[in-house]
């Protein structure tokens, strides 16, 4: 998996916090980059401000004023974060379950020891083998997607077992407490529909794109759904 440059600096000075001198071999090895990307990144870094000592061939160390500054949390504003990356590592897709794990780590690289404590024994869980089976199989495909608005084509079974393909503009994830639904506008009935993740067969990216049209957006969606439930 390719890591944002932004993400590999704040992994090089995670580091070196953690080992009190690291040459950029071991760097490179540990971040998957060649070693004159360890010394391009830790000249940046250092010209941006961050006191990283030492140079390429002798290794390096971060100086005694380097430490990040403490995040300050409120109880339930740090429960919130735990609870939250906790169900995205339960019910979602790979990348997202990573990336919630990256987020806790960097929240405590850069957190006081109260933090760091909470984090380590938070209360807040989300089991995730009460998941329903397949409700993140297409989440990645589907986020790609809707990140370049582009229309997918759809392999779906109803809940009546009827199978069908649908070519849907993918506005947006809900997710409704025991699956993932996908909102979109489907072009087989020309309205809004939403389909339930474990219940999609396949997922194919297309090269057509759409873009936001009056009457077709996700905000659109939003407001009949809530007008939608005022009237059932």
């Amino acid at each position: 998996m390719v890591v944002r440059r932004a993400d590999r600096l704040f992994q090089i000075v995670q580091l070196l916090r953690r080992d009190r001198l690291s040459t950029a071999k071991r760097l490179a090895e540990e971040l998957a980059v060649s070693v004159r990307t360890v010394y391009r990144d830790v000249a940046d870094l250092q010209k941006s401000g961050v006191a990283i000592e030492g140079e390429a061939g002798a290794g390096y160390r971060l100086g005694r004023h380097a430490e990040l500054p403490a995040l300050g949390f409120t109880e339930d504003e740090l429960e919130a974060l735990i609870a939250g990356a906790r169900m995205i590592q339960a019910w979602s897709d790979p990348a997202l379950r990573e990336a919630a794990c990256s987020a806790l780590l960097k929240v405590e690289a850069a957190a006081s020891p109260e933090v760091r404590r909470r984090l380590a024994h938070s209360e807040m869980h989300a089991p995730g083998f009460l998941a329903a089976g397949g409700g993140a199989r297409f989440m990645g495909e589907l986020r790609t997607a809707m990140r370049g608005r582009r229309k997918v084509l759809m392999g779906y079974r109803r809940a009546d077992g009827t199978c069908s393909e649908r070519t849907v503009y993918p506005l947006g994830l809900f997710f409704w407490g025991h699956t993932w639904c996908l909102a979109g506008w489907c072009e087989l009935r020309d309205e809004f529909r939403t389909f339930r993740l474990d219940r999609i067969q396949s997922v194919d990216v297309l090269q057509g794109t759409f873009q936001p049209i009056e009457g077709h957006t996700l905000a659109d969606y939003i407001r009949k759904a809530e007008d939608d439930h005022r009237d059932s």
